[in-house]
């Protein structure tokens, strides 16, 4: 499975290794993610989701019912 979040659709970036003397070499900035399982009340079931960590503090703040339902509109969530 790939390292995207499944809420928000954040994935790696692409960049430079830059060495001192100005070398530079192709690298990747992995998205930070982590797996977790959240409860959603309406539906009485767990799911473990695969959520970056600035996506669990937008499901701190709004909720993770609010969240699933705007990943469903953005089309990152089923």
């Amino acid at each position: 499975m790939s390292r995207v979040c499944e809420l928000t659709g954040k994935k790696a970036m692409v960049g430079n290794n830059v060495s001192h003397a100005m070398n530079k070499t192709r690298r990747t900035f992995d998205a930070n993610l982590i797996k977790k399982r959240f409860y959603i009340p309406s539906k009485e079931k767990w799911v473990t989701l695969k959520v970056s960590t600035s996506a669990l503090k937008t499901i701190n703040k709004i909720g993770i019912e609010a969240m699933l339902k705007e990943a469903r509109a953005k089309g990152f969530y089923k």
